[in-house]
């Protein structure tokens, strides 16, 4: 991993996602991409690219992913 500034209140690494390959799902549904940067993992809205995305340390995106799993995020 490169040393990058951290974003300003975020203790994240202020990292270059131009060049990043994004990843949707298998089933090619959906509106969230994936990227692997530099050992952190970003997701964006893949409808609207140009806004912000979130990073996630791995130890965030394993929780993030059981979570979702596990359905602690469904709000229906």
């Amino acid at each position: 991993m490169t040393s990058q500034p951290l974003a300003a209140g975020w203790g994240k690494p202020d990292l270059d996602l131009s060049g990043a390959d994004w990843q949707s799902s298998s089933r090619g549904s959906g509106d969230v991409q994936i990227a692997f940067v530099e050992g952190f993992i970003a997701m964006r809205n893949s409808e609207r690219p140009g806004s912000p995305s979130l990073i996630f340390a791995p130890d965030e995106w394993r929780k993030f992913v059981l979570g979702a799993r596990g359905g602690e995020f469904d709000l229906t």
